[in-house]
């Protein structure tokens, strides 16, 4: 008896120093000998028409819980994320930003059979493998045309991932369009909106009006709405890859018209197993009560509707967003995730 109770303590001591976050010295701590990047690495990656470099970068250490952020666009930045290092370190979560490849820092081939969701997905998939990130650490965080692609990467691999996060984004492309015009255009004034279709229907998307325009009449409303906006989006804008943008996501803000004009994955989420959390803004360019919805139909999900946020709600609405994410990704890793009831 004495035995089996010494193991018990000895058991339940083990278990109560694994749920524990790493030390800051152990968070911090170096992993590599060499030369010493502050975490970036290069990633060569294979497709059908050749090998290429994507930039990621890692900040701190815990086996336990390893972050990948997808940033939107398609052809967006890791820039759109940087609010995470606020936050994220300090509750002991290793996160990886990274660049797809066509954005900012990683390559930028110009070859058009290269932006397709198949495409982008095996390009996850190789990254992963190449951060040693597995199914007993691996949370998958994809934010506006990143939510689609760590959609279409958790339907092919979800075997592969401990937890999934859709942050401002929906299932159905043919939804969002549907929104986009009966809800987010009908907000604007009229004026303003007729003078936006005549510069579209003209596709005179370079006209410096077309740009003033959105910025004031639905940017500030729906994408952010802090009255300063942080130098890190000011700074992302330029840099987004117009042509791969453009070709996927087509160059008007109402709705979709390129590659995934009819991408539509809405019957589909009952097959996600994994614990899954929905993040959306209750001024968003995505359809609040869609992105609730679809926490319904995963088998293990939940929903997270800021009150205050936008399309980026990690900036304009960060104490919500960022309180229930590290709620949800702590949850799954001590596995009290307990999801919407059904």
């Amino acid at each position: 008896m004495k035995n089996f109770l010494l193991s018990f303590v000895i058991i339940c001591f083990l278990s109560c120093q694994n749920n524990n976050p790493p030390t800051l010295q152990q968070y911090h701590a170096s992993a590599d000998s060499g030369v010493q990047t502050g975490g970036v690495k290069m990633i060569t990656i294979e497709t059908p028409v050749g090998k290429f470099n994507v930039w990621t970068k890692k900040f701190g250490n815990n086996p336990k819980i390893k972050v990948l952020l997808l940033h939107g666009g398609p052809g967006a930045t890791h820039e759109f994320f940087e609010s995470f290092e606020s936050f994220f370190p300090k509750e002991g979560i290793e996160f990886y930003e990274y660049d797809q490849l066509g954005s900012y820092f990683s390559d930028k081939p110009t070859d058009s059979s290269l932006w397709t969701t198949e495409r982008f997905v095996e390009e996850v998939e190789q990254v992963r493998k190449a951060l040693g990130l597995n199914k007993d650490n691996f949370y998958l965080l994809g934010h506006s045309w990143g939510g689609i692609l760590a959609t279409e990467y958790a339907l092919k691999y979800q075997a592969n991932i401990k937890g999934l996060i859709i942050s401002s984004m929906m299932a159905s492309c043919p939804a969002y369009g549907k929104y986009a015009d009966d809800v987010l255009a009908k907000q604007m004034d009229k004026k303003v909106l007729d003078t936006i279709r005549a510069i579209e229907a003209k596709g005179d998307f370079s006209n410096p009006k077309y740009m003033e325009l959105l910025r004031t009449n639905f940017y500030n409303e729906h994408l952010c709405r802090l009255k300063q906006w942080p130098e890190a989006l000011n700074r992302a804008f330029p840099h987004i890859n117009s042509q791969i943008y453009v070709m996927m996501q087509g160059p008007s803000e109402f709705g979709v018209s390129g590659r995934l004009e009819n991408w539509d994955r809405s019957k589909d989420l009952p097959q996600l197993k994994i614990p899954t959390l929905t993040i959306g803004g209750k001024y968003d360019t995505m359809d609040p009560e869609y992105m609730k919805w679809m926490a319904t139909q995963v088998q293990q999900g939940d929903s997270l509707i800021c009150p205050n946020g936008s399309h980026c709600s990690m900036w304009d609405d960060q104490q919500p967003y960022f309180t229930g994410l590290i709620k949800f990704i702590k949850t799954v890793d001590d596995g009290s995730f307990k999801g919407l009831k059904k």
